[in-house]
């Protein structure tokens, strides 16, 4: 494998410093897919509360500026991903595409996908690691591809965080006085961001799941390894999914979303005693830091989901 560091003479622990870097870039992408979900959502989540006079304290709340917050996020979000190992982060993504495939299917019963949009933060921003992961192994100059992926995840992050604050500050009064282009097409279209977002995640996951599946079969010598070790994943995930359709039916509110993080990465703990390394245990305690933190990070807009 070539990166930044095969062009510099070979030094004590330099190959272990341009790994962390990769780590790094690869976490700090994650983080933006995840500030671009979370500002598109807030933009649509705006629009539906100006266009229904009963909830307008919901759209002070989203209005609501916190200049430092956003940063923050990403940062912390960014340290998070890059700590976190390809296994657990492989681990986290397969759950949560099981999870929104069982949510897609009982949508007819009164599930909400726009919910889902802002629970799969966490397991988004590991999808992304995941899959550049797999894509750029063996890529000659790997991280001079990454600091090019960062920088341009950035600029989109930037871009829909500047949308987001447009929106907030001045889509009433440009909605009604017909002068902002941007304005004018979020009130012909601004319904069509859920199905945007739909569509970039579905591929999105689609792509990390194979990405996830290769990166845990890597780790097998034998068929009968690969069999102990699936079997009593796909059991707990099952149990996993089962459960949480039934707390998502019996109780509203921010409160189930941070039980089921803790019941699900609860699972994991267990199973990975069983089946897992030890370097996987702390990883599961970063991911269930990482989950709370995102879960926190958006609680007015969680609220605005499940209001609707």
């Amino acid at each position: 494998m070539f990166s930044l560091g095969s062009w510099l003479p070979a030094f004590p622990g330099l190959a272990w410093g341009w790994a962390l870097l990769d780590a790094l870039l690869q976490g700090l992408v994650g983080a933006c897919a995840v500030s671009v979900l979370c500002s598109l959502l807030k933009v649509y989540l705006y629009i539906q509360c100006v266009n229904n006079p009963e909830r307008q304290a919901e759209k002070e709340a989203i209005a609501a500026r916190r200049p430092l917050l956003e940063p923050l996020h990403v940062l912390v979000l960014t340290a998070v991903l890059a700590l976190v190992g390809s296994r657990v982060a492989a681990l986290v993504v397969l759950e949560f595409s099981l999870r929104a495939v069982s949510t897609i299917l009982s949508l007819g019963k009164g599930a909400h996908s726009s919910q889902l949009y802002l629970l799969c933060q966490y397991s988004l921003g590991c999808g992304v690691s995941c899959g550049l992961s797999f894509l750029l192994e063996g890529a000659p100059h790997r991280s001079w591809n990454l600091a090019l992926a960062a920088g341009l995840a950035g600029l989109l992050a930037l871009h829909a965080r500047r949308l987001a604050r447009h929106v907030c500050a001045l889509y009433e009064l440009h909605s009604r006085q017909r002068y902002c282009g941007v304005c004018i097409l979020l009130l012909a279209s601004g319904h069509g961001i859920p199905r945007l977002l739909r569509n970039a995640l579905a591929l999105t996951f689609a792509v990390a799941d194979l990405a996830a599946v290769e990166l845990i079969n890597r780790d097998f010598l034998s068929t009968g390894e690969a069999v102990r070790f699936w079997t009593p994943l796909t059991i707990c995930y099952t149990l996993l999914v089962v459960y949480m359709q039934e707390e998502s039916r019996q109780s509203t509110g921010r409160g189930p979303a941070f039980r089921t993080v803790v019941v699900r990465m609860g699972g994991l703990f267990i199973l990975l005693l069983t089946v897992g390394r030890w370097t996987d245990i702390l990883h599961i305690f970063v991911s269930l830091l990482g989950e709370l933190w995102c879960l926190l990070r958006s609680g007015v807009l969680l609220e605005s989901c499940w209001r609707q």
